[in-house]
């Protein structure tokens, strides 16, 4: 049974910074490349970054370019979004995701982390 949980949310003053990551279980997790999504309410999901399976290549949303960074651990079957300089707009519930190809084509879903950041 493949499972994602994310951790690492909270609430954060603008510019500061929050660490997240997702535990993956389940299934071979260095054959699929990994996302971050997230939803703000009223919003639309958007993907804010992808990596493939051997990490040589990810993939980031404008917005998030030049501060977020992802990242995982093959080992530890995690992966990471480190995410500095937060803005309000940051906000939103953030999922990671596992799929295959590339641009990853996404299959399995956790249930999401909170981010708040105030200004």
């Amino acid at each position: 049974q493949v499972q994602l949980v994310e951790s690492g949310g909270g609430s954060v003053q603008a510019g500061g910074s929050l660490r997240l990551s997702c535990a993956a279980s389940g299934y071979t997790y260095s054959s699929y490349c990994m996302g971050w999504f997230r939803q703000a309410p009223g919003k639309e999901r958007e993907e804010v970054a992808s990596i493939s399976p051997g990490g040589s290549l990810t993939y980031y949303t404008d917005s998030v370019k030049g501060r977020f960074t992802i990242s995982r651990d093959n080992a530890k079957n995690t992966l990471y979004l480190q995410m500095n300089s937060l803005k309000p707009e940051d906000s939103a519930m953030y999922y990671c995701a596992a799929g295959t190809r590339w641009p990853c084509q996404y299959s399995y879903w956790g249930q999401g982390t909170q981010v708040t950041v105030s200004s």
